[in-house]
């Protein structure tokens, strides 16, 4: 049988000096922090919650202009009537599903950005979505944003959960080559798994890799890389589960894998596992047909989902340290369908909320009597909205992320 030394061994002996560690494992070197330290310390104990309204909301029905006659006169059937509304202000209500969000409307910690798109639109859902990821209109880079600002940041060795994304798929507005982010569907799920048919076979599989991985120290730089990563692996999965048995949230969460997934986020800010960033999705905003009730029950279970996570925050003294901001890859057109929804659009509003937002509707609203071909002209940059959270709360130059100089950032932080 080939013993782990062994493999190394003959591994390396193909590797000659010098040769470039390829970029997955320079991923695991991160992963297993053996890299040298951080460039840059991010703000201390400050997280920013990204949301990502997936499928295209409709920012029409979301923040509705209801001052506004030319709106009722392309909605018919999908108009919301003035009465139905949440008050924001003589122009502007919010969807009715959305109750749940209005204490922070009320309290000054819910701000509205109106009109965030980008030049040349495109609406494919793909293209649109790796342009906001990205934040490179150009679709040339392949990285994420929030990677990029990983790179640049370097955390500290141990620092597992300084990104975490939560859900089945690994947003990839976090990925970079240069740092190992987590993707976790579910506590129960970020372990070593056992064989499913013997139940009682966990443990012994993972201290027999355990094991293997630690047979060999001296072989380098793979053998050490490989013992490090597993190592990191496991550890960080004991912490999570820690984590998890021990926290106890000061509210009940609706029952909804959105909350669930915020509920998770909330776990790992409080006791403290490091999170700077944070991802969690609620899909389903493709509104094409019988738009009226499903936008309506989208907008119920985010709010509410969220309006739980900032009241467990609260509870646990650590809203003050956690800025929640959205993000959906366009919005709809602005005159409905023959099915009872709405086609894919532009411009939208974004929405950041908590302890740290100066309340208020910012940016200027899409002129209704001046569209592009149907749809709403974006009057705010979306990398303004990044650029905002990363110089003012996370603490990073943004061109050293974004790659552009000048950036007007928006003033919902202080």
């Amino acid at each position: 049988m080939l013993t782990r030394r062994q493999f190394l061994r003959s591994s390396l002996a193909l590797i000659p000096a010098g040769a470039m560690v390829p970029l997955v494992f320079q991923r695991a070197v991160f992963a297993a922090g053996l890299e040298g330290p951080r460039r840059q310390a991010a703000s201390e104990r400050r997280t920013l919650v990204v949301v990502q309204l997936k499928g295209g909301n409709d920012g029409l029905n979301t923040v509705v202009p209801h001052a506004d006659g030319r709106y009722y006169d392309a909605r018919a059937e999908l108009a919301i009537a003035p009465a139905e509304l949440l008050h924001l202000n003589e122009q502007f209500g919010l969807h009715p599903s959305m109750a749940a969000l209005m204490p922070f409307w009320d309290d000054g910690h819910l701000a509205i950005v109106q009109g965030v798109g980008y030049a040349g639109q495109s609406y494919s859902h793909f293209q649109s979505m790796d342009i906001w990821q990205s934040a490179d209109p150009t679709g040339e880079v392949k990285d994420g944003w929030l990677g990029r600002y990983f790179a640049e940041a370097r955390p500290e060795a141990g620092e597992w959960f300084a990104g975490l994304g939560v859900g089945r798929q690994f947003p990839p507005s976090l990925y970079t080559p240069h740092a190992a982010i987590p993707a976790v569907s579910s506590v129960e799920t970020y372990k070593l798994q056992g064989n499913p048919r013997d139940q009682t076979s966990g443990d012994a599989l993972v201290n027999a890799l355990r094991g293997l991985y630690a047979a060999a120290p001296g072989a380098r730089p793979f053998g050490a890389l490989l013992g490090g990563t597993m190592e990191a692996a496991y550890q960080s999965s004991l912490a999570l589960q820690s984590v998890h048995e021990a926290y106890v949230p000061a509210v009940e969460y609706p029952d909804t894998p959105f909350a669930q997934g915020l509920r998770l986020l909330a776990e790992a800010i409080v006791q403290d596992l490091g999170v700077r960033v944070g991802h969690v999705t609620q899909g389903g905003f493709d509104t094409h047909a019988d738009q009226p009730e499903r936008h309506a029950q989208l907008w119920q279970t985010v709010s509410q989902g969220l309006a739980a996570f900032y009241a467990d925050l609260q509870a646990h003294e650590r809203e003050q340290d956690v800025l929640i901001m959205t993000w959906s890859e366009f919005g709809r057109r602005v005159a409905g369908n023959a099915s009872g929804g709405t086609d894919h659009g532009a411009a939208a509003p974004l929405f950041a909320m908590g302890d740290p937002v100066q309340g208020g509707l910012y940016g200027e609203h899409p002129d209704l009597g001046a569209l592009d071909f149907g749809n709403l002209r974006y009057t705010v940059d979306f990398r303004s909205v990044y650029a905002t959270a990363l110089e003012r709360w996370l603490g990073m130059p943004s061109d050293l992320v974004l790659g552009t100089h000048g950036l007007e950032t928006v003033p919902f932080l202080g």
